[in-house]
């Protein structure tokens, strides 16, 4: 049975907020065991919560905001297009990507592509 839509919004926000704001363990309890993340499509799968938590450690404690532009929701998977701005001393810089999940009963992430490029972000 899949997780009702508005459990997966309110993960898909859960999950914005974390990556802006939250710890790396905010952010890893998003996620089923045995979930896989893919940020940027092709760069390779990370399929252990190890590889999962070094990713995300990266952007944990950094400045940032988001904002959700749109989100899809159909069944156990959901597709969404947000910002993120991170400040990093004098610069500053935007990425758009989208974003693919599935979730499982719970509304857990199960796995995670994300959807960018080069020409996606923008430094100011």
């Amino acid at each position: 049975m899949a997780p009702a839509p508005e459990a997966v919004r309110k993960t898909i926000e859960a999950y914005i907020t974390a990556v802006t704001t939250g710890t790396v363990d905010e952010i890893v309890g998003l996620f089923a065991p045995g979930a896989t993340v893919e940020d940027p499509v092709g760069s390779g799968v990370r399929d252990t919560e190890e590889s999962i938590r070094e990713f995300y450690s990266v952007v944990a404690g950094m400045k940032q905001t988001g904002e959700i532009y749109t989100a899809r929701i159909a069944g156990a998977s959901a597709a969404f297009h947000f910002r993120i701005t991170t400040e990093a001393g004098d610069q500053t810089v935007e990425i758009t990507p989208i974003d693919v999940m599935t979730f499982d009963d719970d509304a857990k992430i199960t796995s995670m592509r994300a959807y960018w490029g080069p020409e996606d972000m923008v430094t100011k």
